[in-house]
């Protein structure tokens, strides 16, 4: 499948296989059913999130048999977590029907490598280095420890400001940032086609979890000055096209005390700080993914509100089948749009779904977060 000469042209005909049936892939899916695509999930879960509006494959992203039949069964394929084996990837998918590409997943996934990639481009970024041993760790504090691989929703990074914070130090191999004094963390969604056209979204700024140093809320756009705005979008389409990548990237980025804007990180999927796109927005990001794997348009970024993305987060102490408190109130809030994901266990910090809030009032935006944030709680039957 060559992007650059194709058009989508049958819709009913066309399939679109997403390695990963969570959230994520639901709501690509979602906006795919609306121009008549079909759409095929590969997942361990049978009753994955995504199983609710698109055909279920039920095996490991990583089963070379069941990647064989996905491959058989799309046109095109994109995937929605970056825990995958590039090496399998390779042998069964062609490199031209995957995207983003295998090449750009491969210098994702390794968050040093990763690191090391941007330097070569000249992007803003915290400094870092390699580690091998806790007595190197010890020299590096005050540092941000960070596993290479394997990392997500806060897992996968440590603080270590003194000696005493070794004893929660990671094991496997890892490598240290500096400590940045953190104004802001704010992220941005960009997109990129086939051609090299590429569309930024408004800069957000995130509020993350305590506990489990994973989203709580995020605010767009942020209240940063128009410098800090276009700095954030030029680093970010710039990190972008240094990876030559096509799909839709989560681009996370710092704010320091210092006024530096500094990259944190990306990822080569759609993307929790973009889920406001979907109310706000005139094009949602899972939208444009859509268009990017069909080569149509790219749509409009443009915002049509102050919104803000609270994240349901499974509260501590409870496990089983989830029970969403006060979804009623909440849902009789004017701007409110509560997204439930599907999921079929809750446990503490699981993501369960999000909500967003649209409002013309920035203050009264942040009132109804409040207010929002108080009221709804996600239980399970079982307390632990």
């Amino acid at each position: 499948m060559d992007l650059k000469s194709f058009r989508l042209r049958k819709t009913t005909d066309f399939t679109i296989g997403i390695l990963g049936g969570g959230q994520l892939a639901k709501m690509t899916a979602v906006e795919a059913r609306k121009l008549g695509l079909n759409v095929v999930c590969l997942d361990p879960h049978e009753e994955a999130p995504a199983s609710m509006v698109s055909h279920q494959l039920v095996g490991s992203v990583n089963d070379k048999k069941k990647l064989l039949k996905l491959n058989e069964l799309s046109d095109i394929i994109t995937y929605e977590i970056e825990h995958i084996n590039t090496e399998i990837l390779k042998e069964v998918i062609p490199q031209d029907k995957i995207y983003p590409s295998i090449e750009v997943l491969e210098t994702l996934q390794n968050k040093f490598n990763q690191r090391k990639f941007f330097q070569k481009f000249g992007i803003p970024m915290p400094s870092f280095k390699e580690i091998d041993s806790l007595d190197s760790l010890k020299d590096c504090i005050p540092c941000v420890q960070k596993a290479k691989v394997g990392g997500y929703d806060g897992r996968g990074v440590v603080v270590i400001k003194t000696e005493d914070d070794l004893k929660k130090a990671i094991k496997e191999p890892s490598y240290v940032e500096e400590l940045v004094e953190i104004e802001k963390e704010l992220a941005v969604i960009v997109v990129r086609n086939i051609d090299g056209n590429v569309k930024v979204y408004p800069v957000v700024e995130m509020v993350f979890n305590p506990d489990g140093n994973l989203l709580d809320y995020l605010i767009a756009p942020a209240n940063v000055d128009d410098f800090t705005t276009k700095e954030v979008q030029r680093i970010a389409v710039s990190a972008v096209e240094a990876l030559n990548g096509v799909g839709v990237f989560g681009v996370e980025l710092f704010l320091d005390k210092k006024g530096r804007v500094l990259l944190n990180e990306i990822a080569p999927r759609t993307h929790n700080s973009g889920h406001y796109t979907i109310e706000a927005c005139e094009t949602s990001q899972f939208e444009q993914l859509v268009r990017v794997l069909t080569n149509l348009p790219l749509g409009s970024t443009y915002q049509y509100l102050p919104a803000a993305t609270l994240n349901l987060l499974g509260e501590v102490g409870y496990k089983g089948k989830p029970v969403y408190e006060n979804l009623d109130k909440v849902l009789s809030i004017e701007g409110v749009y509560v997204h439930i994901y599907g999921k079929k266990e809750t446990f503490p910090l699981r993501k369960m779904g999000h909500i967003t809030i649209i409002d013309s009032n920035k203050d009264r935006l942040l009132e109804k977060v409040v207010k929002v944030k108080n009221l709804i709680k996600v239980k399970g039957e079982v307390k632990i």
